[in-house]
């Protein structure tokens, strides 16, 4: 046996292939070279498969076309929320008057019942609170700073030749 299955001086691949119809009479060579083409001609449609797919997903046309009803809406809901944001602006101006009125009404009536807190333009908070809350402030700036770099680091790729000195 030469490690294939067959005898060196046996009668060879002719015999071995005489019971399919496809490979009669081909020597192993012409079936290799058969089936890689096959192989290759299967890969290449696979490879056309997939960038034909790509290009449908990069498509900005052809997923307006497939999407064309959600566009449609997410379009309808954002003139509705505009629509409504004007509404209330304008309703807002035209009633700033009124609200004038109300709140020097409210002020004066304040100024008149506590006389000793008018200059006064908020009450004034223990040592300990207003220090406990700038203390939380300052951690919670520090924190989102750290995060903001950590974020910034993992998504702008390092310059390679950024920390190398000119002559190395």
């Amino acid at each position: 046996m030469n490690g294939n299955g067959r005898d060196g001086n046996g009668p060879g691949a002719i015999e071995r292939h005489a019971d399919h119809t496809i490979t009669r009479g081909m020597d192993d060579r012409k079936q290799v070279e058969q089936t890689a083409d096959r192989i290759r001609d299967e890969l290449l449609l696979t490879l056309e498969e997939l960038d034909r797919r790509r290009e449908r997903v990069l498509s900005v046309r052809y997923q307006a076309e497939q999407h064309k009803d959600v566009l449609i809406a997410a379009g309808a809901v954002a003139a509705v929320v505009m629509g409504l944001g004007i509404g209330y602006a304008i309703y807002r101006s035209r009633h700033q008057e009124e609200r004038l009125r109300e709140q020097r009404r409210i002020a004066l009536k304040r100024a008149w019942e506590h006389p000793e807190s008018v200059a006064y333009a908020a009450k004034q908070r223990p040592l300990g609170a207003e220090l406990g809350r700038k203390l939380v402030l300052i951690f919670a700036t520090s924190l989102a700073t750290r995060i903001a770099q950590n974020s910034v680091r993992t998504l702008v790729p390092a310059r390679q030749g950024a920390n190398r000195p000119a002559g190395a």
